[in-house]
């Protein structure tokens, strides 16, 4: 994929160009804000990967006024600020995704990735994988033709799992996009959600849907 790296730090952007390279993708870099907007406002790119704080515009005004030009590229927005005011502000202007620093490359990638695969999917009412139909309008999920009874949080965890289908969703994604919680790696909300919904969707099907990704996070496949 085409990705638009916004950075002004010379060192972080060489070092995010080489693994977003690695990783297989066209980078292009811009080292202000208002460069950023307009390389960003001409299209053509798949993600756009934001620092937030940057000269001459911030990173919040681009994405902000870029939305306001109609350009819905998705975006994932680096700062160093990310307490949940800071976090809450980003996304409310129109950020896909924000991750705070420091952070680790493998992580950074794999957002980069679950953007550009549910790029599409925010306007869809039903999401499918496998033989699991969820409907998000009447807020119903199948497997099989068999109607499952999920909790609030499970729908919800569910539908992030669905977005990012083949993808592995790290803890910290979960927490922070599920449950809007900083990242406290001795809770184990997860590991009793999981559990749960695991036990409704694969329990009495032959074929597991729902994997755990040892030392990474989880991956909802077919």
């Amino acid at each position: 994929m085409r990705v638009l790296l916004v950075e002004d730090d010379a060192d972080m952007a060489k070092n995010l160009r080489a693994s977003l390279a690695a990783d297989e993708h066209d980078v292009e870099v811009a080292s202000d804000g208002e460069q950023g907007q307009a390389m960003a406002a001409n299209g053509g790119y798949d993600v756009i990967v934001l620092d937030r704080m940057l000269p001459k515009k911030l990173g919040v005004s681009v994405v902000k006024e870029l939305r306001e030009q109609g350009v819905s590229t998705p975006v994932l927005i680096l700062s160093a600020l990310h307490d949940e005011d800071h976090r809450v502000e980003g996304l409310n202007a129109g950020a896909n995704d924000y991750l705070g620093k420091p952070f680790s490359t493998r992580e950074l990638l794999a957002r980069v990735r679950a953007l550009w695969h549910g790029r599409d999917r925010d306007v869809q009412t039903r999401l499918q994988v496998g033989d699991l139909e969820m409907d998000l309008l009447a807020r119903t999920v199948k497997r099989g033709g068999k109607k499952l009874d999920l909790q609030p949080r499970e729908f919800r965890l569910l539908e992030y799992l669905m977005r990012n289908a083949g993808q592995t969703v790290t803890r910290k994604m979960l927490l922070e996009n599920v449950w809007d919680y900083h990242f406290d790696p001795q809770t184990n909300v997860i590991d009793v959600h999981i559990s749960r919904l695991r036990s409704k969707i694969d329990r009495d099907f032959a074929q597991s849907l729902l994997h755990t990704v040892r030392g990474s996070g989880y991956r909802l496949e077919a």
